[in-house]
């Protein structure tokens, strides 16, 4: 692997918590400060896709999985690049299910293509399944968006025993670089979840939060990041200091 080269799995089994969003933003600002990016959309519901490609596509990643191919990867912008899903990859879980090291498909596929970037982040589905499997196999490093909600907290626990049984037997290089805040409000409770991540996990939670804005919902319908769409929104804002922080913390490793 090119040496730099990052592979990051954002995942977590909630939906809604801003996985899609994180990825697209941060591969953006990545992009935009020179790196080589690679986004991959690994969720059957394609919002990564729908969000940023403004193309009809005739092959996605499902393609890849099931019949063997070559990752189908487009252009998107300066220094990035995605994979495209499509809801076929629904039906992956049942087709796979036969395949001989199918939790390493996805890591098969990233061989010949990346040392071509410098980071390639992973949106996951939000759940514990195959997909989510083959993107913690082949990753680095994990990256968990959470809502400063109290379900989503008390579900952190199942995330990260997850990567830890991908590590112990699977992935020993993978670990969880952090936990990001998102749809962070100025509440009693956004409050109290914070104290209660940062008194459990302490460092692990990026100081950076995702302040809950109405235009991270209206960039997709743009086919476009927050950054790209309003630089000077609370969401690009926030996103562009997650950034700065996440390449601060990684820096030295």
């Amino acid at each position: 692997m090119k040496k730099g080269t990052r592979i990051i799995a954002i995942a977590n089994h909630k939906g809604g918590v801003g996985k899609t969003t994180t990825t697209a933003s941060m591969g953006a600002i990545l992009s935009q400060k020179g790196f080589h990016v690679l986004l991959i959309d690994l969720d059957a519901q394609a919002n990564l896709t729908c969000s940023l490609l403004k193309q009809e596509v005739t092959t996605s990643v499902y393609n890849a999985f099931v019949e063997s191919t070559d990752l189908p990867i487009y252009n998107i912008g300066e220094n990035l690049d995605l994979v495209p899903s499509s809801l076929q990859l629904a039906q992956a879980d049942l087709q796979l299910g036969s395949a001989l090291a199918r939790e390493r498909l996805l890591e098969d596929l990233l061989s010949p293509i990346k040392e071509r970037y410098d980071y390639i982040l992973i949106d996951c589905p939000p759940s514990l399944s195959l997909m989510t499997l083959n993107a913690i196999t082949a990753a680095n490093e994990v990256i968990i968006p959470l809502v400063a909600e109290t379900l989503p907290f008390k579900g952190l626990t199942m995330i990260t025993n997850f990567v830890k049984m991908v590590k112990a037997k699977l992935n020993p290089k993978v670990d969880v670089e952090g936990v990001l805040v998102t749809r962070y409000e100025k509440s009693n409770l956004s409050k109290q979840i914070e104290n209660g991540l940062r008194e459990s996990l302490g460092d692990l939670v990026y100081k950076t939060k995702i302040r809950k804005n109405i235009t991270v919902a209206q960039a997709p319908l743009e086919a476009t990041n927050i950054v790209d769409y309003d630089k000077n929104s609370n969401g690009a804002i926030d996103y562009v200091s997650f950034t700065d922080e996440y390449l601060s913390r990684t820096a030295v490793d």
